[in-house]
């Protein structure tokens, strides 16, 4: 019998160990990569038919889920968007009585970020090199290279870019696409509630973390 009690007990230990282990280690991932408005994310991906892992990672690659960010160009937001395309997507939208701080509303810019990511899906024929190089650098600038022998072999992709920002920034934002359909599929589909509970928790937590 006291063996019994003691195999049970080792197996309490090493379940509450492998427990703080899986919490601890889902506070580091989520430190790194962050999920946040997943309602508005799921909403607009869907309007403008758009992964929402890709679009979680560009909000984490350019703002780190920070909805106050703004850049040294004065890109706003979690996107990041800039004076002139929100002035383009206000008059799209038919927005009155805009105004640039509007952009640092989630609703807003996600729905303006992923509303350009569409325009520029359209523009370079859904090719993802493209519209992330352009999204970083500007569609002029990738329209420049692709008409330019020593970018592009066939006019059609890029085959060097030659700003460093921006070869890095489609590396980071496709790596963080990937880990954030990993780590977050059930969470954004909501297809296991204990999941989603666990990760608003963890999420909750590591907010609390950072504002101490």
């Amino acid at each position: 019998m006291l063996k019994i009690k003691n195999i049970l007990v080792r197996v309490l230990f090493l379940f509450i160990f492998l427990l703080i282990l899986f919490i601890a280690i889902s506070l580091v991932f989520t430190l790194f990569y962050p999920m946040k408005y997943k309602e508005y994310i799921n909403k607009y991906s869907r309007e403008y038919d758009l992964d929402p892992f890709l679009v979680a990672a560009i909000i984490n690659v350019e703002s780190k889920y920070n909805k106050n960010a703004t850049s040294h160009k004065d890109a706003r937001g979690l996107m990041q968007i800039g004076k002139q395309t929100g002035q383009w997507a206000s008059e799209e939208f038919k927005m009155e009585d805009y105004n640039v701080n509007i952009l640092f509303d989630p609703e807003t810019n996600i729905k303006m970020g992923t509303w350009y990511l569409d325009k520029l899906n359209i523009e370079f024929e859904d090719n993802l090199d493209l519209v992330l190089a352009a999204y970083n650098a500007g569609s002029g600038n990738v329209t420049k290279w692709l008409k330019d022998d020593k970018y592009s072999k066939d006019g059609k992709n890029l085959h060097h870019i030659p700003f460093s920002e921006t070869k890095d920034y489609l590396k980071k934002v496709k790596f963080n696409q990937k880990i954030y359909e990993t780590i977050y599929k059930s969470y954004m589909t909501d297809s296991n509630k204990m999941i989603t509970l666990y990760f608003d928790a963890i999420n909750h937590f590591r907010d609390y973390l950072r504002d101490v």
